[in-house]
């Protein structure tokens, strides 16, 4: 006979590793009322925490980037200035080599003896933190990765400033989160708050911000976080229109509605980005793995990212720096098809092979420069030959397709440039992108990393099955129960010679009148029977853990793992007395196993039958 440990009874002594036990309804209240929502009071506590970090993140951000401006300045044109400037206009021919050669071996000695987690573009090292790192950042983190980043990005190297903000905002809030007693779940919507702020505060799109901290980093769809997260966005967006500036960042002139012909353009469009996100993913990952065969410390890779970003700065001076003022002469249509090309292909290159390396900066900017030369050469044959309309579909095709989060793409484009003509034919091509994308690549270029650490990250979100279904929908209703009065040593015999009939492992103890008095489990005959003149009655258990049958599996599911109590009898909430059922975790596995069901078996629900007409039946039947 399989026995199974006390443990699996009705309640438990929790270790002190454990949370607080969750206690069993009292008996008798009313049932709760279900609701569309879990929100809470306790939101509003959070609110207000987030609305601080809205304002620490956007200050954060405008520091960053007068970090960049200072360095750029330093070192390209010898001037004390915070002014965010191109490097592209240096005169130094080149003698501009060595700066981010110099650049990258700072960043490698910071990330050698300061902290490592500086490497990289900053999002996937948010998402690793929020994914198992219980939203706690180190606080060196905070401040060393914006200075690596404002190092890397001011001596040349081809990166956006946003995926370090994203970090560095997401830092502060997690620190403002740490020094409160909150959940990691708080502590994640204040980490988020702040990486929104400072996306919100660099470019002026506080409900893209919003919608890439939903598709990428809260890992849910709740008002608990969204509001937070929203309000914190808002908050540093007008922290940001009062310290910069109040319109948008590429002012874009007003374009036409695409004809049907246009959305086809713009269907063809979103493939091509979503081909683009593909290699541009293995770009940078190849690159990466080249740098892993080499025979030296990681320290230097980035010092050699920047041989290549040196040299190709000289080529092609438009390949350095985050390139904004490239991204705005692009939207306007200024640049001829010869330099739209290098833009792809040098940016492309220096771009990959930085990133690789290891160095310190974002996607975002790239990303935006890359997709929109690529738009721009499209705009020279699809429909309207407007450069700047398909510069712009194209930069957002290109966002959706490497970063799959195609309605952050859209909207970004919108609040980047105030231009609302294109939203249609932005839908296709950020959807098509997206579509291709995920079709080619298991994960995308943000969790490529984290995938290379040994995590794993889906980005599917689904209403939980255990949220769904009450328990009165998945519980046993056919139980063996047993009376007080039995002996333990009558009992353990009917178990040895009907094992099959006795295969339940929590009996229902109840009276004559079936009113439940406690429960036994069958570890506790098997363990006090063999020599044991006692009843049911002396080893019950009184002390219950219950499940009622209106409330959900999810509530249920909570209860068995706090008080490690596996299975749970199920009672009538008016009458507790009266038992309706048991459930255990298997009937939460029943659970899922609907939803599989849902997903994988496919059936046809209705056929399409010729009827003969009416005169011919009736002809056959008077024959």
């Amino acid at each position: 006979m399989a026995l199974v440990d006390v443990s699996d009874i009705v309640e438990a002594e929790p270790s002190p590793e454990s949370p607080p036990a969750q206690p069993s309804p009292r008996r008798g209240e009313r049932a709760p009322e279900l609701g569309d929502f879990t929100a809470d009071r306790r939101m509003l506590v959070i609110v207000a925490l987030a609305l601080a970090v809205g304002v620490l993140g956007a200050l954060v951000a405008v520091g960053l980037m007068m970090l960049i401006g200072l360095i750029t300045n330093a070192v390209y044109y010898h001037r004390f200035s915070t002014a965010l400037v191109s490097p592209t206009r240096n005169t130094l021919g080149w003698w501009a080599v060595p700066i981010p050669i110099i650049g990258g071996l700072v960043i490698g000695l910071m990330a050698r003896f300061g902290s490592e987690r500086i490497r990289g573009h900053g999002i996937p090292e948010a998402m690793e933190t929020i994914l198992v790192g219980g939203s706690k950042v180190e606080p060196r983190l905070a401040i060393l990765k914006p200075i690596s980043s404002a190092i890397s990005i001011g001596t040349g190297g081809p990166f956006g400033a946003e995926g370090p903000i994203i970090l560095t905002g997401g830092a502060f809030g997690s620190l403002v989160g740490q020094f409160f007693h909150l959940t990691a779940a708080e502590r994640k919507t204040l980490l988020v708050a702040g990486a929104a702020a400072g996306m919100a505060a660099v470019f002026n799109t506080p409900i893209a911000a919003v919608l890439l901290a939903v598709e990428l980093l809260l890992f849910e769809w709740k008002p608990r976080s969204l509001v937070p997260v929203a309000l914190a966005s808002v908050v540093a967006t007008v922290m940001r229109r009062w310290l910069i500036s109040p319109n948008p960042m590429f002012p874009a002139v007003a374009h036409p509605s695409l004809h049907p012909a246009g959305l086809l353009a713009a269907a063809i469009s979103g493939i091509i980005a979503g081909v683009l996100a593909w290699l541009l993913t293995l770009g940078v990952y190849g690159a990466e793995d080249l740098f892993r065969k080499l025979p030296i410390h990681w320290m230097w890779w980035p010092a050699l990212g920047g041989i290549v970003v040196g040299v190709g700065g000289v080529f092609f001076p438009r390949a350095l720096g985050v390139g904004y003022d490239t991204i705005a002469d692009i939207l306007r249509g200024n640049l001829p098809v010869d330099v739209l090309i290098g833009v792809i292909i040098a940016k492309t290159i220096i771009w990959c092979i930085a990133l690789g390396s290891g160095t310190s900066g974002g996607i975002l900017a790239p990303l935006l420069l890359i997709g929109g030369a690529l738009g721009g050469i499209e705009g020279q044959f699809f429909p309207g030959h407007s450069v700047s309309v398909w510069a712009l579909i194209g930069m957002a095709a290109a966002l959706a397709g490497v970063m799959r989060s195609p309605l952050t793409a859209i909207i970004f484009a919108f609040e980047l440039t105030q231009s609302t003509d294109l939203l249609l034919s932005l839908l296709v091509a950020c959807v098509l992108a997206h579509a291709v994308s995920v079709l080619v690549l298991k994960r995308s270029i943000l969790t490529e990393k984290i995938a290379r650490r040994g995590l794993h990250v889906t980005r599917e979100y689904a209403v939980d099955p255990l949220e769904a279904l009450l328990v009165g929908e998945m519980m046993q209703t056919t139980f063996t129960s047993v009376t007080p009065d039995l002996s333990l040593h009558a009992l353990h015999a009917q178990f040895v010679e009907k094992p099959r009939a006795w295969s339940q492992r929590l009996f229902p103890v109840l009276d004559a009148d079936e009113k439940l008095l406690g429960v036994v489990t069958r570890s506790d005959i098997a363990d006090l029977a063999k020599n044991d003149a006692r009843t049911v009655a002396d080893v019950m258990r009184t002390r219950l853990i219950v499940a009622y049958p209106d409330e959900t599996l999810r509530s249920v599911a909570a209860r068995m793992i706090v008080n490690s109590a596996w299975r749970l009898p199920v009672v009538d909430r008016e009458d507790p007395s009266r038992l309706v059922g048991l459930v255990s975790q298997r009937d939460l596995l029943r659970a899922r196993e609907r939803l599989l069901n849902e997903e994988r078996r496919r059936e046809r629900v209705m056929r399409l039958r010729l009827v003969a007409p009416h005169t011919t039946h009736h002809a056959a039947a008077t024959k």
